[in-house]
């Protein structure tokens, strides 16, 4: 298991060198966030980005994400060009060393959720997901923006765009997405870059778009449409694990025996109705994910690829981007280790 750790580049209050100092921490995930949806990434902005990391005693191992155009989730003509521009950047990904993309085909927009600092019992603040306040927000208005989500639209692009989507229902997402796997595919495996599908955040349809990655039915669907272990999966225990019908655990032990995951995000949820949610510290006794049965099946099938403490609380009076503050998700990482250790020796001695 390599311990990385999410790096938004050189405006990121988290630095590097905060990151170096946490105990066991390998690598960092990152991307190149100033070229836009859909261009061509150039090999020698990869490999200053790399060389950044290196300086710091740190490798660049996964970029997230690479994302995809809306053309190609909406199978327009002018997905063609951008399919193309996706193959060139996997080659010059490739050509650099990058090993892991992590990305994903939710429509429109990114992870949601209704509230990025909901105070917690204890006096820090965590992200949270709450259908009724869900339903009554309105992305048309324009005044509705959450981190990760692409905020290059103009109001009237993005209801243009919202409006295209009406005619894309579930099966023709899918028809799209198969569509895109089978051409990016065998430039991957060339490029010897695996590929890591994430999980929709939440895993259900949200402001009435389609979202078809939700379950163990859907992922075992995504990997059937091209055999390939570069056609991999980011097991998100946050993303599948925060609605009740999901058992994360055995979900991930089912595609660890498949040797389709690519790539792990942990994090923590603490389940408060059935389509509501509160993300919560990593420990298992702080949510509804037992995070010491997901580390034991990554060491019971002896995982090597990269994990990530993902989204923390705001904690210590900490500000910054929401989710990824350096104090809570350094904690995490630490707990996950420690987890990593002594399942490893059980395995070891048993």
């Amino acid at each position: 298991m390599e311990m990385i750790f999410r790096w938004y580049g050189k405006s990121d209050p988290v630095t590097l060198e905060n990151i170096r100092q946490i105990p066991g921490m390998k690598g960092i995930v990152s991307a190149i966030y100033d070229i836009a949806v859909g261009e061509v990434w150039p090999r020698e902005t990869i490999r200053e980005l790399k060389e950044t990391t290196k300086r710091h005693g740190l490798e660049l191992s996964v970029i997230e994400s690479v994302p995809v155009h809306e053309d190609i989730k909406l199978g327009k003509p002018t997905r063609e060009k951008y399919i193309e521009n996706y193959q060139q950047t996997l080659r010059n990904l490739g050509a650099e060393g990058i090993k892991v993309v992590c990305y994903n085909f939710m429509p429109v927009f990114d992870w949601t959720r209704t509230d990025l600092a909901f105070d917690l019992p204890d006096g820090s603040n965590a992200l949270i997901f709450e259908e009724a306040v869900a339903q009554k927000m309105d992305p048309r208005t324009g005044e509705l923006e959450l981190p990760g989500w692409d905020t290059s639209y103009t109001k009237d692009e993005l209801n243009a765009l919202l409006d295209e989507y009406q005619a894309v229902d579930e099966e023709k997402l899918w028809e799209n997405l198969a569509y895109f796997i089978k051409k990016i595919i065998p430039v991957a495996a060339e490029a010897d870059v695996k590929m890591a599908l994430h999980p929709d955040d939440p895993p259900f349809s949200i402001f009435g778009l389609p979202r078809i990655i939700t379950d163990q039915d859907s992922l075992e669907r995504f990997i059937q449409l091209y055999d390939s272990p570069y056609n991999g999966l980011t097991m998100c225990s946050g993303s599948l694990g925060s609605i009740a019908s999901n058992d994360f655990v055995k979900m991930l032990r089912y595609f660890l025996d498949k040797e389709r995951v690519n790539f792990v995000h942990a994090r923590n949820v603490k389940l408060v109705g059935p389509r509501s949610f509160q993300e919560a510290a990593h420990l298992s006794s702080a949510g509804s994910i037992d995070m010491y049965e997901v580390i034991k099946a990554l060491s019971d099938f002896n995982y090597h690829g990269p994990i990530r403490p993902d989204h923390g609380r705001m904690i210590w009076g900490e500000t910054g981007k929401p989710g990824y503050g350096l104090y809570d998700r350094a904690l995490g990482a630490t707990y996950l280790n420690g987890l990593w250790e002594a399942t490893q020796k059980q395995r070891n001695e048993g």
